[in-house]
């Protein structure tokens, strides 16, 4: 994809997000009309939303959250959620990572958390992205978190949940990821993204899925097709 995307290029790499708490089954039918007309590529909504019965998703994908938003929660908690959003309909799961793990040096750990929530999103039929909060994390901690996933096979490594108060995606840890990961994994960025210039710039960074709850606002700035 070219840094300068046209909308309807654009809108094939964004998930469109809702994760706010007090988020109805009304707005999330709302949500996947709107996605729909939009052609993105996917609607990121929490657990509880699913299954979505009744909803026309059309070719838009079902992605949802997996120890969300903190990653404070047991490998096997995460595993469990994750399963149960698959058995719901999901085709895609974005997990939290454990920080604390990455922070205290306990890489294999946080490797063998990843690799039971991947066990539980089946490859290649479902994918797994990755959230390791990159803007509470060091260059070297950035490097070892992609490690980690990469090594425990997931699909994506994502910058954020949109929650931390460290902030969301920053260019510069995108490029950072983009450069571990090497094309071998894709590179979903997300917190923080509400217009068109900054999806570029995400986009040039090496970023391959963006997150977004702006998505309008987002595609109004891109070109015609």
């Amino acid at each position: 994809m070219t840094t300068q995307p046209t909308r309807a290029e654009l809108a094939r790499i964004i998930d469109h997000t809702l994760l706010s708490p007090e988020t109805t089954a009304a707005d999330v039918a709302a949500l996947a009309a709107r996605a729909k007309d939009l052609g993105t590529w996917s609607i990121c909504v929490s657990p509880a939303m699913l299954p979505l019965d009744g909803v026309d998703l059309g070719q838009v994908h079902t992605c949802t959250v997996c120890g969300f938003p903190s990653g404070k929660h047991t490998a096997t908690t995460k595993a469990a959620e994750a399963a149960e959003s698959v058995r719901l309909g999901a085709d895609e799961v974005d997990m939290v990572i454990n920080i604390g793990l990455l922070r205290a040096g306990l890489d294999e750990d946080l490797t063998a958390e990843i690799a039971a929530v991947r066990a539980a999103v089946p490859a290649p039929a479902l994918l797994l992205k990755v959230i390791i909060e990159s803007a509470a994390l060091t260059d070297d901690e950035i490097v070892r978190a992609c490690r980690a996933a990469e090594a425990a096979g997931a699909d994506f490594v994502k910058t954020s949940t949109g929650f931390h108060p460290a902030g969301g995606a920053s260019v510069h840890a995108v490029e950072l990821m983009a450069a571990t990961v090497g094309g071998r994994l894709g590179v979903k960025a997300s917190g923080g993204i509400r217009d068109y210039a900054t999806a570029c710039a995400m986009i040039e960074a090496g970023a391959t899925r963006l997150g977004v709850s702006a998505t309008e606002k987002i595609l109004a700035g891109a070109p015609e097709d």
